[in-house]
């Protein structure tokens, strides 16, 4: 679920929390649980926390003057001429070499800097103002967070805003900065589904994941191969319409288009910053240069709203208590739970998978022990205090969303004058200034992370949690949580939690897998080629 300044397929964001009598500890997003209770967690435990009544939560980061031993440098860069110069990046953005990671690297080698200036896609003609202040390491990047710093307003997907037809008339909670009353309400009513979905969420994963793990043996058996990407996609709408509003989508006039529909929709939200791998002379007028017209939507939009608006009839109620419309309510209640939540499992759980089947038979072997034991300890359930037995599960989790962040770009507008920091030096920023952070940048910072850019399945584990504050996925640190004065995924530990329930029932089932990757426009394409069926 998400209500930040984020991108992706901007999956989940804003978090929630799972009530004593189902603690034991789960922990983040895609697009993104389940709450209340203080803000507050012991070192090691991942209680699933967020607080709907504090007004305030101003991440924790130096922006008002320089640590003494850091010169103030002149940010570099410029934003070059008006309509050409945004023209060029945005080529070189999407089509140069290394594509948008080389974007940056460049740039900072240039500069020598993590800190410069440039412009972002799409800008013309879709975005007025393409410049930005870019933040690409782990001390600058976190000022991003802080809501007393920034501003929040319609910069979710960042210098452009995506026409309110698609999402009823209404600017989504998303785009809303926490100043704004209908923020406070609209979040409250994310804690609330989140809270009273709380029973259902385990079974229902279990259900749903069992359904597509049998799918994808059939196919394997079959064909000799199966793709993970359409039929998780399937499985996660299932899973989200039962655990949320106890229906199943299939079941309805729905059907099995939800992810289809869903797939539309977000191109017409999103075609201006995706690279579809088209070549530049269709892709370039088609995409990110126009808008694509919401009337073309309009009608597998309906569908959707029709089935958000019949089953989540409980909590329309809850939102007309908390003073917001039933109207309003649904279509934030379909954004969260398909832009947001369903967007964020579409990406992570094929990255998740593609770095275990990476990390090759010896980790499979350690995963498959350490649940299995651990589930066995506890009465052969799934449970939380389970999984909170199973330290290199957790850590591999967080170490896939370290990796990868489904939320790859983060925007603020400065509130006032400041000061922001990187490693080197300082910088000062104006008013009114628009900031952006590369989120894979800041999070495999070599300055923080050891061996940043490998994948090391246990570097969260023991004292490796000292390191969680610098995982950033959910517009906020992994040690923090959310609120309804700050911007962080709502359903933060909720990603988190189902994240490893896809991994524990995964390894419950396999002893090891063996697996295809290919790039696609949002994660990565998985195919299997094996599986190896539990053997103890």
């Amino acid at each position: 679920m998400a209500s930040a300044s984020s991108l992706a397929f901007p999956s989940f964001q804003q978090s929630t929390v799972f009530p004593s009598e189902i603690s034991s500890h789960p922990s983040p997003c895609l697009l993104s649980s389940l709450q209340p209770y203080p803000n507050r967690r012991r070192r090691g435990s991942s209680i699933i926390t967020a607080s709907v009544s504090e007004k305030s939560s101003a991440t924790s980061v130096s922006v008002s003057t320089p640590a003494a031993n850091l010169p103030i440098r002149k940010i570099p860069g410029s934003y070059g001429i008006p309509i050409i110069s945004p023209l060029k990046d945005r080529q070189e953005y999407f089509y140069g070499p290394g594509g948008r990671d080389e974007f940056f690297k460049s740039r900072v080698q240039k500069y020598q800097s993590t800190v410069f200036r440039t412009t972002m896609p799409p800008g013309p003609f879709i975005s007025s103002n393409p410049n930005v202040v870019v933040l690409l390491d782990g001390k600058s990047f976190p000022v991003l967070f802080d809501v007393s710093k920034v501003e929040k307003k319609d910069l979710f997907t960042g210098t452009y805003m995506p026409s309110t037809e698609l999402t009823g008339g209404y600017r989504i909670l998303s785009y809303l900065d926490p100043s704004e009353p209908r923020h406070a309400q609209l979040k409250q009513l994310m804690f609330y589904l989140l809270k009273s979905s709380r029973n259902r969420v385990m079974p229902e994963f279990s259900s749903s994941y069992t359904e597509l793990f049998e799918t994808l043996e059939h196919e394997l058996a079959k064909k000799g191969k199966a793709g993970f990407n359409d039929a998780n996609d399937q499985a996660a709408f299932k899973f989200l319409g039962r655990a949320y509003f106890e229906s199943n989508p299939a079941d309805t006039k729905l059907g099995s288009d939800g992810p289809k529909i869903i797939g539309k929709w977000v191109l017409f939200n999103l075609a201006p910053l995706l690279n579809l791998g088209l070549p530049g002379l269709v892709q370039e007028p088609l995409l990110h240069t126009f808008r694509l017209p919401p009337a073309l939507i309009k009608k597998d939009y309906q569908k959707l709203y029709d089935y958000f608006y019949e089953a989540s009839a409980s909590v329309l109620d809850e939102g007309e208590k908390l003073g917001v419309s039933r109207d309003e309510a649904c279509h934030n209640l379909l954004f969260a739970t398909c832009f947001n939540t369903f967007g964020g499992i579409k990406i992570l759980f094929p990255n998740t998978l593609k770095w275990i089947g990476r990390g090759g038979a010896r980790l499979h072997n350690r995963l498959s022990e350490e649940i299995r034991s651990a589930v066995k300890s506890s009465g052969g359930k799934v449970t939380m205090a389970a999984m909170e037995q199973m330290p290199l599960m957790k850590s591999l989790v967080y170490e896939a969303l370290r990796l990868e962040p489904p939320v790859a770009l983060q925007y603020g507008r400065a509130k006032r004058d400041m000061i922001i920091e990187s490693h080197d030096a300082a910088f000062e920023v104006k008013q009114g200034e628009m900031l952006f952070g590369y989120q894979p940048f800041a999070t495999r910072d070599p300055k923080i992370f050891d061996r940043a850019e490998e994948f090391v399945a246990d570097r969260f584990v023991g004292e490796g949690e000292e390191l969680l504050k610098h995982v950033l996925w959910s517009n906020g640190p992994e040690t923090e949580s959310p609120t309804v004065g700050n911007k962080q995924c709502a359903g933060k530990d909720f990603v988190v939690l189902i994240t490893r329930l896809f991994v524990v029932e995964l390894f419950l089932r396999y002893d090891s897998f063996e697996i295809e990757v290919e790039n696609s426009p949002l994660g990565a394409k998985v195919t299997l080629t094996s599986l190896k069926r539990a053997s103890f």
